[in-house]
């Protein structure tokens, strides 16, 4: 059915989007659409596990990206899209928006509140914990969880 609506005109293929329920069912398939105001997790670089948002689309492979600074400690700068991560949430700014209107924006929106209260965030979080214990904190660690299990299994 796919291979017939390419062939067709592209009122026939909009309603037939709307009819069948294969081929709705692949355009509503991703959520997380790279737009102005996505935030998104830098995974490559100087920058990287830092929270961006996405200002201005480039390219098809490139976005102008801004922490803003003040909030994230990402500068404005071109990533390509491979290196970012992006995430369910998103502010509502204007394309090419300035720091100022970005920041007021993720504020209004509590967008960095949200983030913070995720699994992803929590989880990101706990590494960047475990990567900083020093030795004598791994081992306190390390003689809790012994006394747990003994706990544990001697109910």
């Amino acid at each position: 059915k796919v291979r017939q609506l390419r062939s067709c005109s592209p009122l026939a293929f909009a309603l037939a989007l709307q009819t069948s329920p294969l081929i709705s069912s692949c355009a509503e398939m991703f959520t997380r659409f790279v737009e102005p105001g996505r935030l998104a997790v830098i995974t490559y670089g100087p920058c990287a596990g830092k929270m961006c948002t996405v200002v201005d689309i480039v390219d098809q492979k490139r976005v102008v990206v801004d922490g803003p600074e003040s909030v994230t400690g990402v500068r404005r700068h071109m990533l390509p899209v491979k290196r970012l991560s992006l995430t369910d949430l998103c502010a509502k700014i204007p394309r090419g928006a300035r720091e100022k209107t970005l920041r007021l924006a993720l504020e209004k929106d509590e967008v960095m509140t949200k983030w913070s209260q995720t699994a992803w965030a929590k989880k990101i979080a706990a590494k960047e914990k475990r990567a900083s214990m020093t030795d004598f904190e791994r081992f306190k660690l390390m003689v809790a969880r012994k006394n747990r299990a003994k706990e544990v299994k001697s109910v």
